[in-house]
């Protein structure tokens, strides 16, 4: 979700992705003196509608990773009238389907990779296509263009050197998790793998673990590791097919990833990673507070308590209203400001996605949710290895300050890294600078898993 400056009642909720500069240094319970920025220019604005502009940038920034290609979304641009979610529902739908058809025309045998390539895209807008439809959650085009995705990403990585793996891993919870494991290309000598270090990550609010292969899996996999992917309640395919929305309880989503990990012979289970970009900067820390076989946690950007964004972005008279527990008030003040014909998409957006990926009926539940997920000083405390706390120079999803609070409670075990503005990077988990990203995360990981980090400052 991306909130502009401005908002009606005060409101403004944003969102955008970023991380880069070589700032990197081991904190000792204190963060350095950082200049955080609001910039609504800092990312060239791709539609006159900043939500919108912000869902292009992630776009456009797949193709870093070979999920799109700037030509084709810029084309979709061109065509979208902002803040008209059919209008962008129509024109990537349209990209999809000839990209689709595209690749299926294809002799996928004698050219893998041209198939493979036009798969990938597909299935990237086929997920950008139903973006703002959550409105209604029984809109049948939801289910449609998820299974469309999934059937173009599945095709094309079995298309890849060394194809991806689909596994579906059961919970003691009565739910199961949707992963990707995508094996490091090693030598086909006849021996037995090596066993590699391994990358866990997860998405956040509303990203795809499809979308996370392009923005992290081929950077991991050309390090010579082993990445898998996952989803877990609220997410993308398990909130849309398994009907669970997020929970306090992650732990219970990752450690079922960690056990099929120690279930192969290609992973070194004392260099596997857990890495959470967006909101999942809060999740992956709070599953490391309970499952403790994870040598590293990157944080990227550090988040802490969504209830407590919203409080502080919200007008007072309203954060009143639902701290007095007046539902049918908190709701209807929700929806006057959702039906006001100038409110900004993000907030209409931000709604839409909460209700849907928290599965609760009403605004009130959602907000009242949000705050059961949450880390304090105690629970991080709780960590037993390093992590890596992202914060973006101008990221205002993760809320002013929240990555420097998260590294300062971490003390000694955290990392700490600000991305810069002016070099591309300083939005929210590095949209568009996925490279810097990898880049600084990827070295640090290396340097944990070698045992070469301590408590002291590391030069840029």
């Amino acid at each position: 979700m991306h909130f502009s400056n401005s908002f009606v009642l005060g409101c403004l909720l944003t969102s955008a992705v970023g991380i880069s500069s070589r700032t990197l240094l081991w904190l000792h319970g204190n963060v350095p003196n950082v200049t955080l920025t609001n910039s609504t220019t800092s990312m060239y604005q791709v539609s006159s509608d900043s939500e919108f502009s912000f869902i292009l940038e992630r776009a456009l920034a797949a193709s870093n990773g070979g999920g799109a290609a700037t030509g084709e979304v810029l084309r979709a641009a061109a065509e979208i009238k902002a803040g008209d979610f059919e209008s962008w529902y129509r024109e990537f739908k349209f990209l999809e389907d000839q990209l689709h058809d595209m690749a299926t025309s294809v002799d996928s045998k004698r050219f893998p990779v041209s198939a493979r390539e036009q798969h990938f895209h597909a299935s990237t807008y086929y997920r950008l296509a139903s973006f703002f439809l959550h409105h209604n959650a029984s809109d049948p085009r939801l289910e449609f263009m998820l299974d469309a995705q999934l059937a173009d990403f599945h095709t094309a990585i079995k298309l890849l050197p060394q194809p991806g793996e689909v596994i579906t891993l059961d919970t003691k919870h009565g739910f199961t998790v949707p992963a990707y494991f995508f094996p490091a290309q090693q030598k086909s000598d006849g021996c037995a793998p090596d066993r590699l270090p391994t990358v866990i990550t997860g998405t956040g609010y509303d990203g795809t673990q499809e979308d996370l292969y392009h923005s992290v899996g081929v950077e991991v996999l050309a390090c010579g590791w082993n990445f898998i992917s996952y989803e877990g309640p609220g997410q993308s395919t398990v909130r849309q097919k398994q009907n669970i929305g997020f929970i306090p309880e992650w732990w219970e989503v990752v450690t079922p990833v960690v056990d099929y990990l120690e279930t192969r012979n290609d992973v070194d289970m004392d260099r596997v990673a857990l890495e959470g970009l967006s909101y999942g900067g809060l999740l992956a820390p709070l599953a490391a507070t309970e499952e403790h076989r994870i040598a590293a946690v990157l944080a990227i950007d550090g988040f802490l308590n969504l209830q407590h964004l919203l409080d502080t972005e919200f007008p007072s008279d309203l954060i009143d209203l639902f701290k007095s527990g007046n539902r049918t008030a908190f709701n209807a003040a929700i929806q006057e400001v959702y039906n006001t014909p100038s409110i900004e998409t993000a907030f209409r957006w931000a709604v839409d996605q909460g209700i849907w990926s928290f599965d609760t009926a009403d605004a009130y539940d959602w907000y009242a949710k949000a705050g059961t997920i949450f880390l304090d000083e105690k629970k991080l405390q709780q960590i037993r290895c390093p992590v890596f706390v992202g914060s973006g120079q101008d990221d205002t999803v993760a809320g002013y300050g929240m990555p420097e609070q998260m590294a300062r409670w971490l003390g000694d075990k955290a990392y700490y890294h600000l991305s810069k503005t002016n070099i591309g990077a300083g939005e929210h988990c590095a949209i568009g600078a996925e490279p810097q990203l990898s880049m600084v995360t990827l070295d640090w990981l290396a340097d944990v898993f070698d045992g070469k980090t301590g408590n002291s400052k590391v030069s840029d």
